[in-house]
């Protein structure tokens, strides 16, 4: 009965997903409290009270065609206009309305870009470690995923290589900074390098090369950290963003696509992608959730609780012996597996820790650690992972970043 094009995405389900999933039967088995699930990326810091106060007084206070009524298929105007004023305060950005659409979260940007521009057979660049949805995301539209091996030292992308995976049928490029599952934010040097690169591909090939930047976990960098915007460096950059992460909204699904003006052939791209949010079946995205982003567009999480679980299990398993970089950003810590990842996770789950395999992520031989968990819920699971790491013969690393 179903496709073909589906029956590989059946098989090879979410390991994300697949471990969520797991984690609820263990919690019936033995207790919630007493299962550890770094799986799912599910913020645990609540969404602002704006937030909150803003879908109370929008249902009371604007027209009910306002508020649940059609819209155009880029998204209220008002809406656009406050974001891209947002945006130019922050960034020093020259953003319009015009170069704002409204979509069902950065997942659904994505799908939005890559039906505006690919054609069956367009190549679209990634970088490992990726979110793997990236390559369900291509193949929708029957693209084909090019994989960049990571640099395992920095994780920051590996430009070289990048290079030489440019072709002719190369037509996009996507890059997630701060990243997810590795918690790197790409630096200017990262970002001026490949975009020169690209600049220089693009006038070899005689085409346009479109740089996507996927963008939820903008907001959540630690230490002062800075997360560059990535449309000043390349003329060809559309950015996908999400308020899943930064208001803690990820079941409301709702972001934005930037357009900039720069973009090649920028009215037919803008109006193209109004008309692949409707026929992708999303029409526009959800009214109210766009009235609450009008109300709320400089809210933020507290970051600061995500900091704490960061700097409390970054310490303790460096101190148990495991080998992992400092995350800068997001809420996820990538962690070297001491054997077998897939084979690792496993052991962990008889720990009753579910943590999620590298090779989900193109990157064998590490696991994703999410912790936007509750403080209480790390400090429970830390014998676990230190009767984990004796069981491994790890010794204790009190050293900096290995």
């Amino acid at each position: 009965m179903i496709s073909e094009k589906m029956r590989p995405l059946v098989e090879n389900n979410s390991a994300i997903r697949a471990m969520f999933e797991e984690g609820k039967k263990l919690a019936a088995l033995y207790g919630r409290e007493n299962v550890y699930d770094f799986s799912l990326g599910n913020p645990n810091v609540p969404a602002p009270s704006a937030v909150n106060k803003a879908i109370l007084d929008i249902v009371t206070e604007e027209e009910t065609t306002m508020v649940h009524g059609y819209m155009s298929n880029a998204g209220y105007e008002d809406v656009r206009d406050a974001i891209a004023q947002s945006l130019n305060r922050r960034f020093g950005t020259h953003f319009r309305l015009e170069n704002i659409l409204m979509t069902v979260g950065a997942a659904s940007g994505m799908n939005v870009i890559l039906k505006t521009i690919l054609n069956p057979g367009d190549e679209v660049i990634v970088f490992a470690p990726y979110f793997m949805e990236y390559g369900s995301y291509v193949r929708n539209y029957d693209g084909v995923l090019s994989v960049v091996p990571p640099d395992t030292e920095t994780f920051q992308p590996d430009l070289t290589e990048f290079e030489r995976r440019i072709t002719e049928k190369t037509k996009a490029v996507i890059i997630n900074t701060p990243n997810n599952p590795t918690g790197v934010i790409y630096s200017s040097e990262t970002l001026e390098k490949l975009s020169e690169i690209m600049r220089g591909k693009e006038k070899e090939y005689g085409k346009s090369i479109v740089l996507i930047s996927d963008e939820p976990y903008r907001e959540l960098a630690y230490d002062g950290a800075e997360v560059p915007y990535v449309t000043p460096f390349y003329h060809n950059t559309m950015v996908c963003y999400s308020y899943s992460k930064s208001l803690s909204l990820p079941g409301e699904r709702i972001g934005y696509l930037v357009i900039p003006d720069e973009v090649d052939d920028f009215q037919a791209v803008a109006a193209a992608a109004a008309i692949a949010n409707r026929v992708l079946g999303c029409v526009n995205a959800p009214s109210l959730m766009q009235r609450v982003i009008m109300r709320c567009v400089d809210e933020q999480v507290n970051v600061d609780a995500y900091n704490q679980n960061r700097e409390l299990l970054y310490g303790r398993l460096k101190e148990y012996g495991f080998t992992c970089i400092k995350p800068q950003g997001a809420f996820y810590l990538f962690m070297k597996a001491p054997v077998d990842d897939k084979e690792f996770c496993q052991f962990c789950k008889e720990h009753l820790v579910l943590l999620v395999p590298g090779s989900s992520f193109a990157c064998p031989g590490y696991v994703r650690i999410a912790y936007c968990v509750s403080y209480d819920q790390i400090l429970r699971s830390l014998p676990a992972f230190e009767a984990i790491a004796k069981a491994y013969g790890l010794g204790g690393n009190k050293e900096g970043d290995a």
